[in-house]
């Protein structure tokens, strides 16, 4: 049973689409402003930050909680993953180590596939990266903190979170490809290998995500953060 609620919980709450209704909220329909994106950018930069922040958080949680649920009840022998949850041991199913990570890695992608296909509005949603932090930090904590510094290093000095996104997206499998490669496990063969394909996945969707913007970025009509004069 862990197996499969764990993904399909993922699905139900990544698809959520706070961005939307936070925006609804306030007689405001996200996707006729800015670029028209649902996720918390958009709303960062129509609404400001008292709805972006929270927006970003909620989304994030979209990807964190479910993933830490999967950790907590979808188990190998042995494992003892710091994110898992003790109270919830009496329910953890015990797997062979492969399956156990597969699945793990697949609710995190149904989270983000929920953020970014949500049916709750016409299987379209946002770009992922919020999601994909909360999948993360779940994950690979360690990692998430290179590709924040990564992100914020492109950002400022460039000021577009497109391309900080795009960025630190495509530096994920590389980053974890090192982490593994750092703590020894490549060399002893028990680097998690759905995990890297993992990361493959999620760079291509940000990437795919982003394509529009991508365009803007190479016909310089991309919306980019300024600073505020005071």
């Amino acid at each position: 049973m862990q197996l499969w609620f764990c993904p399909l919980l993922a699905f139900l709450l990544g698809s959520i689409p706070f961005g939307l209704l936070m925006a609804k909220s306030r007689g405001i329909d996200i996707r006729a402003h800015g670029s028209g994106n649902i996720g918390a950018t958009n709303v960062l930069r129509v609404m400001g930050k008292k709805y972006g922040i929270p927006c970003l958080l909620l989304d994030m949680l979209k990807g964190f909680i479910p993933v830490v649920l999967a950790i907590s009840l979808i188990q190998f022998e042995g494992s003892k993953n710091p994110m898992s949850i003790a109270g919830l041991a009496s329910q953890a199913g015990e797997f062979p180590m492969l399956t156990a990570q597969i699945f793990q890695v697949i609710t995190g992608l149904c989270a983000i596939l929920g953020h970014n296909y949500s049916p709750w509005v016409g299987f379209k949603g946002g770009k992922g990266i919020a999601t994909s932090a909360g999948v993360l930090i779940a994950l690979m904590p360690a990692a998430i903190v290179i590709l924040l510094v990564v992100w914020l290093l492109v950002f400022l000095i460039s000021r577009y979170v497109s391309l900080a996104s795009i960025i630190a997206a495509l530096a994920l499998p590389l980053v974890m490809l090192w982490g593994s490669w750092f703590h020894g496990k490549i060399q002893d063969g028990t680097w998690n290998k759905s995990l890297f394909i993992f990361t493959l996945i999620i760079a291509f969707l940000a990437v795919w995500k982003h394509r529009s913007n991508i365009q803007r970025l190479i016909n310089g009509t991309e919306n980019r953060f300024e600073r505020k004069r005071v």
